[in-house]
């Protein structure tokens, strides 16, 4: 199975300029969690949900959540920042013509959830991500299963034959 079968083509992108508070909307809002930072249409780095979550979080942020007397509620401050700043260098990345298990490889060796698909010109094209693997994992397990479920209702009598 090829890498081109399982990732996904419609990838949001950002650029190092970009203010990691806009990022975190768009992960939000778009329900996605891997962001490939380019440049010129190049993948120059990589962000995750959780890179955004530990930059914006209020250890990183010390006055980031301030409670004022007037107002009962707290309000959340978040000092600009740059997604230059936070982003992964040095991505790993596969082609459409890679092997989906190759793929699966590279991230579980590394530890990453998501490869930039590049193609000959290193231009990004796509996105895998671990969930875009699970989900074809799923299905075969779910087929495999089925066959040796139906395999095992079949009498021996009839195996045979």
């Amino acid at each position: 199975m090829l890498v081109e079968e399982l990732m996904t083509s419609k990838v949001f992108t950002v650029t190092q300029h970009d203010l990691i508070d806009r990022v975190f909307f768009l992960v939000h809002y778009e329900n996605i969690r891997h962001v490939p930072v380019v440049e010129e249409g190049i993948v120059i780095g990589i962000l995750s949900d959780r890179d955004l979550y530990k930059a914006l979080g209020p250890k990183n942020n010390s006055r980031a959540i301030e409670s004022t007397a007037s107002k009962k509620s707290a309000e959340l401050h978040v000092a600009p920042q740059k997604v230059r700043h936070i982003m992964h260098r040095g991505v790993k990345t596969v082609t459409r013509d890679s092997s989906a298990a190759d793929a699966a490889g590279i991230m579980a060796r590394n530890k990453i959830g998501a490869l930039p698909v590049v193609d000959k010109d290193n231009k990004l094209v796509g996105i895998l991500s671990a969930t875009d693997i699970l989900r074809v994992f799923s299905k075969i397990e779910r087929e495999n299963e089925a066959r040796e479920k139906k395999s095992k209702s079949v009498p021996e009598n009839k195996k045979a034959k």
